[in-house]
């Protein structure tokens, strides 16, 4: 099998390239990225990149027709890939995660590419606090990240034929150490926060809703993804990843952490706004559809793994929030310094 996975150097990236790796014996990997988080290494004491077998330095908005030569799948990871990261640069976040999105698959089918894997979001739903949303409930997204994720979609879904195999993947939030870590994560940054402050401080009254996942769980739903039949979902296929079980309160999330880390005080903000990302999700026919591929980490794994982690590395940074742990934060640095400029296109620098 010969794959390229698009946006492989960011957060989720090299755990899907190392589960890749892992799995199949003999497998082609091309990474394609262009390099905005590269040297925003944790956890890891080589190059996560030697773990796929050419690198591509790259802007998706660029061509590349010159290598989907003889590819079977494509993993598109390629993204601006937050809210805040949307909102300032909304017009590069809908030609990275949407308009490049459509135009690669459009490229990959004429050259016979078989299967087109996109990483979606539930954040879609935007604010859905009542029932849980399933694939069939109408999205609401609420930011130029959501919006970009919902127009790609739509996009890819004229271009699914029995010989083109569309997967769209609505993913929980992420969660979990990686060699790339992110602390713009709920999760992680309630760990991070506990780790440095004893003390994690809700923004909001706590109540806003979050379905996670797990960085290892969502490369194994890619798997997944690849390897279904039609018959499983169909030519083209929508579908929420995650777990029912890990829907959760934001207040939970900081309550479950300081169970862990029980030296570690919680404090909400009663008198907070109410946050309007807030959403439930069902994931029933995931569970259905991939029975073998179901999530197998819960939140205590997730937050041990985290806290271990980020002790092997010393993490010690009380100031993080203002830190290259913050996708925003390391492309200010990159635009202040003048390597990028406002389109997030690479200059000479200054």
């Amino acid at each position: 099998m010969k794959i390229l996975i698009t946006g492989n150097m960011g957060y989720i990236g090299p755990r899907v390239v190392k589960h890749f790796r892992n799995s199949y014996p003999g497998i082609y990997i091309i990474g394609y990225d262009i390099g905005y988080f590269a040297n925003q290494l944790t956890c890891t004491n080589f190059f996560p990149e030697c773990n796929v077998d050419i690198q591509y330095f790259a802007d998706v908005r660029g061509g590349t027709e010159g290598i989907l030569e003889n590819i079977d799948a494509i993993v598109y990871l390629a993204a601006i890939s937050n809210d805040p990261m949307g909102n300032k640069f909304e017009k590069p976040t809908m030609e990275i995660n949407f308009l490049s999105a459509v135009d690669l698959a459009k490229k990959a089918k004429l050259y016979g590419v078989k299967a087109f894997v996109y990483a979606s979001s539930c954040s879609t739903y935007g604010f859905a606090d009542d029932a849980p949303r399933t694939e069939e409930s109408t999205v609401n997204p609420l930011t130029a990240y959501a919006r970009s994720k919902v127009h790609a979609e739509i996009g890819l879904s004229r271009l699914a034929d029995k010989s083109f195999k569309i997967t769209c993947l609505r993913f929980a939030t992420a969660c979990g150490m990686s060699e790339r870590l992110r602390l713009d994560l709920v999760l992680n940054d309630f760990v991070a926060s506990a780790i440095t402050s004893k003390k994690i401080v809700i923004l909001s009254d706590g109540t806003p809703w979050r379905p996670l996942i797990h960085v290892k769980d969502m490369a194994r739903a890619i798997d997944w993804a690849i390897n279904r039949t039609i018959e499983t979902g169909g030519e083209n296929l929508v579908v929420n990843i995650g777990s029912n079980e890990w829907n959760y309160q934001v207040k939970d999330l900081a309550n479950a952490v300081a169970k862990i880390m029980p030296e570690v005080d919680v404090e909400i903000n009663k008198d907070a706004q109410p946050d309007k990302r807030s959403y439930k999700v069902n994931f029933d026919l995931f569970k259905r559809l991939a029975p073998n591929y179901q999530p197998i980490y819960d939140l205590p794994m997730a937050i041990m793994e985290l806290k271990n982690g980020l002790e092997e590395i010393r993490f010690k940074e009380k100031d993080f929030r203002n830190s290259n742990f913050m996708r925003l934060k390391v492309l200010d640095s990159l635009l202040d310094s003048g390597f990028l400029d406002e389109k997030l296109r690479w200059t000479l620098g200054k």
